[in-house]
């Protein structure tokens, strides 16, 4: 009697203990910001919201975003430069559109007409020049070395859990506040005598 026989690559075996639902769920609990990916290929003036951004060296200056290989942006980033936006508390509208919201946005183009477009409001942003792009199972890790940034005031947009929380505290507030050794607030603990 012929019986069928399956491969069982270790790929399926993790696919079995890992479910990539409950791991994307898990994955939420690190709160990250939220940045908006644009750029320009043509007349194709387009934008992709990234949480999966990081820094990679200082020297030479490189960063990372992943991106879904399904997506447009996986197809495009890598053939010419970009900029990555850090989306302001104030820009969720924008961050939803370029997620794929099919509610519409006013888009603040900034050097719309260039091949790294920006967006105005944010925080800061980075222009990029590709400089690798790497394997990253159902994302594209998109190298860029960095040409040129700005950094603004104002408090960054951030993604947990699936919502977009307010970062505690005032607008005014200094590197040390909340800290038992905030030089601007007095003693913050009685002395025990």
């Amino acid at each position: 009697m012929a019986t069928a026989s399956t491969t069982r690559t270790a790929d399926d075996a993790a696919r079995e203990v890992v479910a990539p639902r409950a791991l994307r769920t898990f994955l939420g609990n690190f709160a990250t910001g939220v940045t908006v990916v644009t750029y320009r290929r043509g007349d194709f003036l387009n934008g992709a919201t990234v949480n999966s951004f990081t820094s990679v060296s200082l020297d030479p200056p490189l960063v990372l975003v992943a991106l879904d290989r399904r997506t447009r942006s996986a197809d495009h980033l890598g053939s010419g430069p970009y900029t990555i936006n850090i989306l302001a508390d104030g820009q969720r509208d924008l961050a939803t559109h370029f997620a794929g919201s099919t509610t519409p946005a006013t888009v603040p183009w900034i050097d719309e007409d260039t091949e790294a477009p920006r967006l105005a409001g944010g925080v800061g942003h980075l222009r990029c020049e590709p400089w690798r792009t790497y394997d990253g199972g159902d994302h594209l890790l998109v190298v860029g070395r960095v040409g040129e940034f700005e950094a603004r005031r104002g408090r960054p947009l951030l993604f947990f859990r699936g919502a977009f929380p307010r970062l505690a505290g005032q607008p005014g507030d200094t590197a040390w506040a909340w800290s038992l050794d905030d030089p601007t607030s007095g003693p913050q603990f009685t002395a025990l005598d």
